[in-house]
């Protein structure tokens, strides 16, 4: 498996999301990572690849453990996300800030994070890129007692998900286990 470690990322655009991906790939590209491309690779594509099937594509990495994780472009950054979330082990996200990419990794643990170049600015995308690449589940940006373990459960969960056994079980999730989480004001001790 290509992993984050190693500093090898996928990355995957529609005719949309390719002006803020090839920002984004260049930026990472100089900081040292090696990027897989298998979307469109040029503004002149005569007959570019629809964003649904770029992200069917780029979720089936994941799914088959080539990447560990990618990032995915396309004009709002919806349509390519929820085609990769049809891939089996894909938690997709989109995000528009560096919280919501920090919390998408910290507390969603998203393998494929998507954004749409007709919102997020070509700054904003590299500062993402960094925010998701650089944090992993319960990565410290959350300090809410348990946040961790609640979020890591949920994960289990829905990794375990099969829809057939939740519908035969009147739409019950199987539980498999529990962690008490309550939001509390942030302490002063804490940055």
């Amino acid at each position: 498996m290509k992993t984050i470690k190693d500093k090898q990322i996928l990355v995957a655009a529609d005719f949309a999301g390719f002006p803020l991906k090839e920002v984004v790939v260049e930026h990472l590209q100089k900081k040292g990572w090696t990027v897989t491309d298998i979307g469109v690779k040029s503004k002149d594509d005569k007959d570019p690849e629809m964003f649904h099937r770029i992200g069917l594509k780029a979720g089936a990495k994941i799914s088959e453990g080539e990447f560990e994780r990618a990032l995915l472009f396309c004009g709002t950054g919806m349509g390519i996300h929820i085609a990769a979330s049809k891939c089996p082990g894909v938690f997709a996200g989109v995000v528009e800030s560096v919280p919501s990419a920090l919390r998408a990794v910290t507390g969603n643990n998203v393998n494929v994070l998507a954004m749409g170049a007709f919102y997020v600015a070509p700054q904003m995308g590299k500062d993402i890129a960094d925010a998701y690449l650089n944090n992993t589940l319960g990565g410290g940006y959350e300090w809410w007692p348990n946040f961790y373990e609640f979020h890591k459960l949920a994960c289990d969960e829905l990794n375990k998900f099969d829809y057939a056994k939740f519908k035969a079980n009147g739409f019950e999730v199987e539980k498999l286990g529990d962690y008490p989480i309550t939001l509390v004001t942030k302490p002063d001790n804490i940055k």
